[in-house]
């Protein structure tokens, strides 16, 4: 009994020196910041650190408060700003679970000074990737739009923004990786303005809440008060999951999600139009073409779809399909190089049995001679028209020009192109 007494005298003694142990380092470290000592405050946190988890909840509070301020040492340590969010983090959620807001208020204005800076440092990195169609400065802007997400969770605009520009950079897993998160965390993008129009200057007004926007219109400060709802961004992302995929080359996945997106919206041209590239990539050309010509019906003033079609017939042999394809492509538009270029290559395929029957008949020049004027030539005349054409509209191609040159000298036109 004797025994059991002196273990329990022990160990109420070690709580009571723990806990003076957490005071007294908290305290030190409390005034070392004030004397702006950070390096000091932190030997004092990181002798406390381990006595923290099961400290009462007031003291854990002030461990990552103190935390935050010794790392963010008054604005001298940007290197220090990411821990430093996740200690104010941990800090606010401890405070929103006991319900007291000391610590998170005295930490609210040097976060805030935080995330404003660190979302002008990323409208700055954007600005300038843009400037410089920069892969590498869109994922450095990225990573910019992360951290002020990180600095302030709730702000989930700035996730949403770095998973787009990640695309943008072509760091598509990363992207999303972002995306799957937002999609996680039951992001949705819908967001309420409230705005009115000065009656000052006559230019809008935008306000914080409903209740300030009827104040200020009330007072006659402005007028034409608007609250506007933004959709839901949730099939956007789907979406956008869906084109990473298919950079990547994750067919599959690109098909799951762009299935998943069109669930929501099927009439998404761009959705069909990124369908039909995985098949192609798949080399499924029948699938390729059933989505061209889905994405026609949404878009028939497109002339590369018709295009594309003529493609995929004139590949699949049906010549007189790819035609039509590549004459309503030329129709949309007149400048249309390679249609006519392919228009020009069906004709002569039909030279082929020709030349055939040519050979055949080598050793008679009588019929050889009927069979080359009356078959092969007419069949170079036709298609030189097209070759012609697209060659005045592809002048820097040189296999296309030696064509040309070739059907000119087969026809005995005195003509070449330099």
């Amino acid at each position: 009994m004797l025994k059991k007494q002196i273990l329990m005298l022990m160990a109420i003694l070690f709580i009571g020196v723990s806990v003076f142990s957490q005071k007294s380092e908290l305290k030190a470290a409390d005034k070392a910041i004030k004397k702006n000592d950070f390096t000091a405050a932190m030997t004092a946190l990181n002798s406390a650190e381990g006595l923290i988890a099961n400290a009462e909840v007031k003291y854990q509070a002030k461990y990552y408060y103190l935390k935050g301020m010794a790392l963010y040492a008054n604005g001298t340590k940007p290197a220090n700003i990411d821990a430093v969010a996740t200690a104010f983090n941990k800090l606010i959620a401890i405070e929103k679970k006991s319900g007291d807001g000391t610590y998170s208020k005295q930490a609210g204005e040097t976060l805030n000074t935080i995330i404003n800076k660190a979302a002008e440092d990323a409208q700055k990195a954007y600005d300038a990737a843009k400037a410089m169609s920069d892969d590498a400065g869109y994922v450095k802007a990225a990573k910019n739009y992360e951290r002020v997400y990180l600095l302030s969770p709730a702000d989930t605009s700035y996730l949403n923004n770095s998973a787009m520009l990640l695309a943008v950079g072509k760091s598509y897993e990363k992207s999303n990786e972002q995306y799957q998160q937002l999609l996680d965390i039951g992001y949705t993008g819908i967001a309420t303005t409230y705005s009115a129009t000065s009656t000052v200057n006559e230019e809008v007004v935008y306000f914080n809440s409903q209740k300030d926007m009827n104040q200020k219109v009330k007072l006659g400060i402005a007028i034409d008060p608007k609250t506007q709802i933004s959709k839901s961004k949730v099939n956007d992302i789907i979406k956008a999951i869906a084109t990473n995929y298919g950079r990547l080359e994750n067919n599959e996945k690109a098909l799951e999600f762009i299935k998943k997106a069109r669930e929501v919206n099927p009439n998404d041209y761009d959705l069909v139009i990124e369908e039909a590239n995985v098949y192609y990539r798949m080399g499924d050309d029948a699938k390729f073409k059933e989505k061209l010509e889905e994405a026609i019906k949404l878009n028939p003033t497109d002339p590369n779809l018709y295009f594309n079609v003529g493609v995929m017939n004139m590949n699949l042999g049906d010549n007189e399909a790819a035609t039509k394809s590549f004459k309503k492509a030329i129709e949309l538009n007149p400048d249309f190089g390679d249609a006519y270029n392919n228009l020009g290559a069906m004709v002569l395929d039909r030279a082929k049995p020709v030349k055939e029957e040519l050979d055949a008949n080598a050793m008679n020049f009588k019929k050889y001679d009927k069979i080359k004027a009356e078959k092969l030539l007419p069949i170079y005349e036709e298609a030189l028209v097209y070759y012609e054409k697209a060659q005045a509209l592809i002048p820097n191609d040189e296999a296309l020009k030696n064509l040309v040159n070739s059907l000119y000298e087969n026809l005995e036109i005195d003509k070449r192109i330099d």
